[in-house]
């Protein structure tokens, strides 16, 4: 079972070189400054287990305000490591956010190892604007979303600018970002353990 400390690591150098240094999402530096990024580690290992967690998540995450915690990213280095499959629970995902009364008010979106775009090639590196080490689950406020979109020009060109900067970085300099997972199973931890490590 993979070291929580390590995944965390892992996530937070993706979110460092990645997405705020390639400029992925223009939004992310300010929360990651002001330490308003949440990190929660699932040590499920089965999606019913995986969504349990996500509950508890984004409950917790309704119930802060936002500036103890604007975002959690919810990590599940040992589940749902199949694209398709992860991508399936997505809509187990969103149905909790309408049973829970949250839709409107959170958002869900997806990032994974193997992230492939509809009508990409696997090894398209565009497909690495959403890779990330681990399957995670990224939980969003829809008012933060709001706020930053509304105060950044031209958001619908993000995606297209994305593109852009993935193909000029090409997959050697996506490789020497060295953002991949690093964890190694260790013992001290028990693989039936399903619960929610934080920090």
């Amino acid at each position: 079972m993979t070291q929580t400390p390590i995944v965390i690591d892992d996530t937070r150098a993706w979110l460092e070189r990645a997405v705020i240094g390639l400029n992925l999402c223009p939004f992310a530096k300010s929360v990651h400054v002001k330490g308003q990024v949440h990190y929660a580690v699932s040590l499920a290992t089965t999606p019913d287990a995986l969504f349990q967690d996500l509950v508890k998540e984004l409950n917790d995450l309704v119930a802060l305000d936002s500036k103890a915690r604007d975002t959690t990213l919810l990590i599940a280095p040992h589940c749902l490591q199949d694209f398709l499959d992860f991508n399936d629970f997505l809509a187990e995902a969103d149905q909790a956010l309408v049973d829970l009364d949250l839709d409107g008010v959170l958002q869900i979106a997806s990032l994974h190892p193997r992230y492939q775009f509809a009508g990409t090639a696997d090894d398209d590196i565009t497909n690495c604007t959403n890779r990330s080490p681990y399957p995670t689950l990224h939980l969003l406020r829809e008012d933060s979303i709001d706020r930053a979109v509304a105060a950044f020009p031209n958001p619908e060109s993000i995606f297209e600018v994305n593109m852009q900067t993935m193909e000029r970085l090409g997959t050697v300099g996506w490789d020497a970002l060295k953002v991949g997972a690093s964890a190694v199973d260790a013992p001290g931890v028990a693989s039936s353990d399903n619960g929610t490590h934080k920090i």
